[in-house]
Order: C-alpha cells, then sequence, then structure tokens
C-alpha cells in the first residue's frame, strides 16, 4: 500500500486549472521531492492530500483511506510553508498543544523523544518568540510527527533558512526516512531535493511533466577525455568509453582522465517546465 496515492486528480478554480489529472505516489519510507514553478500546482497537491482542498475529480488516498477523512488524517502530519505558532508557548508546551489537538497519548516521553530528533532538547522551555527561523523549522516539523504519522507532508520546509539551517533540515529528513517515515516534499530549491530525495515529480501547468530518481533524470552529455592532445568531448554515454579509450590508444594518445558528463537536475527542471536560464 502506498503512504500517498493520487489518481487524476484535478482541481478548477473558476476558469483557472490547478492539476489537469495528475497521478502521484510516495511508498512507504520514500522522499518524494515536488518541483515546479509558481502556480504549477505543487500546493493545491499537497493540500488535497490533507483535505484542506477537495478535489473537482479524481483521488487521493493516505495509507488506503481517502483523502481528508478521519481516517486519513490520523495517517498523515503537515507543515504548512507560512506556519504560525503562538510566540507565548515554550516549545514543549506547542508540543503538548499538538498531542490534545490530535488525540496523541504519547504524553512527556513523546514529547522528549521529538525535541530530541529535531535538536531542541536544550531549548524545551524556550519561546516561540525567541527562537531563530531555525529552530522555527525544526519545531513545525516536530509537531507534525506528533503520534508518529507514517506520512508526512512538508510545504517550503527550508525557506527563508541559510544554508546551515537547510541541512539540518536535510539530515533531519535522512533521519526520518530511515526510521520509514514517508516524506512529500514541496520545495523550489532544486539543490536540496536533488541532494536528499529518492524520486522528483516535476509540475507544470498542474500537469506532471517529468518523473523519476535524480539519476533517471539526468540525461548524457558527452564524454570528456584529456589526453597528451588537450581535453576534447565526445559524443556517447558511459557505455562508449572503453571503445573511445582504445581508439585513442591505438591512435597512439595517452589517456590522463574520462568523465562522462550528464545533465543536472536544474537543467532538466528547465527543459521540462520550458523556461531557460536567467
Amino acid at each position: 500500500m502506498s503512504a500517498l496515492s493520487a489518481r487524476g486528480l484535478e482541481k478548477r478554480y473558476g476558469s483557472t486549472t490547478a492539476l489537469a489529472g495528475v497521478d502521484v505516489d510516495v511508498a512507504e519510507g520514500e522522499l518524494v521531492g515536488l518541483l515546479g514553478p509558481n502556480g504549477a500546482g505543487k500546493s493545491t497537491l499537497v493540500k488535497i492530500a490533507c483535505g484542506l482542498v477537495r478535489p473537482t475529480r479524481g483521488q487521493a488516498e493516505v495509507c488506503g483511506a481517502k483523502a481528508g477523512s478521519r481516517a486519513s488524517l490520523r495517517q498523515l502530519g503537515y507543515l504548512a510553508e507560512l506556519f504560525r505558532f503562538p510566540g507565548w508557548y515554550s516549545a514543549d508546551e506547542l508540543i503538548a498543544l499538538h498531542q490534545r489537538l490530535s488525540g496523541s497519548t504519547g504524553g512527556e516521553a513523546e514529547r522528549s523523544e521529538l525535541l530530541e530528533l529535531v535538536g531542541l532538547t536544550e531549548a524545551r522551555d524556550r519561546r516561540v518568540e525567541a527562537m531563530s527561523k531555525g529552530m522555527q523549522q525544526r519545531l513545525g516539523i516536530a509537531q507534525a510527527l506528533v503520534g508518529a504519522p507514517p506520512l508526512l507532508l512538508l510545504d517550503e520546509p527550508t525557506s527563508a533558512l541559510d544554508p546551515a539551517g537547510r541541512r539540518t533540515v536535510r539530515l533531519l529528513l535522512e533521519e526520518l526516512r530511515g526510521r520509514g517515515t514517508s516524506v512529500l516534499l514541496n520545495s523550489h530549491l532544486l539543490s536540496e531535493i536533488e541532494l536528499v530525495c529518492d524520486r522528483v515529480v516535476i509540475l507544470h501547468r498542474g500537469a506532471v511533466v517529468a518523473e523519476g530518481s535524480p539519476a533517471e533524470l539526468s540525461r548524457a552529455r558527452g564524454i570528456e577525455i584529456e589526453t597528451d592532445q588537450g581535453t576534447q568531448v565526445y559524443a556517447g554515454t558511459r557505455e562508449d568509453v572503453p571503445r573511445l579509450v582504445a581508439e585513442l590508444v591505438a591512435a597512439g594518445r595517452r589517456v590522463y582522465g574520462v568523465q562522462v558528463l550528464t545533465s543536472t537536475l536544474e537543467e532538466t527542471y528547465l527543459e521540462a517546465v520550458g523556461e531557460e536560464p536567467s
């Protein structure tokens, strides 16, 4: 059973089509990244999965339960992009509040475990208003994990964070994947998606235009070979390397280095959405 399964999702707001028949799956323990320009439908997809938005057509299921149903809501945790927590709450009090809201019976033990997981043990009594943006972001992930949901939906979890903060969140996501938690990560940071995600789904104008692992989405761009006559790029893929090297050696060339060139996720993304680098 998929942690998240969407089939033929359509969503229209009047004459505007946000989703135009989207199929997406997130397997158990898989970290899937959603990419796409503004207005591509990423946040709409996440909100449908959370039950905050109803699809015009199609269906989404969370662990086999219809998205938006009580059964599905028990199986997921959610962190919105523009979340706000009461500034006067401490980290411990905030997690306790979300335990009551979700019906979790984990108590103090669960709060301690979650705060340790996100690196906030020493700040459990600190008020939210006294926390840095990165600390609040990690606290947001902790509240989304109350009750140990098998699926985590994150909407731009590294927005407004500095490189150190993004790395902390990235390591946390890798830890969650190691625990078997499924994650759907909506982000516009291609470098973060490429580093942490098992699979990438690229949306454009409400439709899936590319899908696969970062390696699968890369394309061969030739083979760069350095010889005693300099460096030259040859047409071909990894399978052509032995032949090209053998031909160069037979021709009397000395080969010093070989590199298979592939496109980056950024290049694949720009090609998929029809945009040129600025």
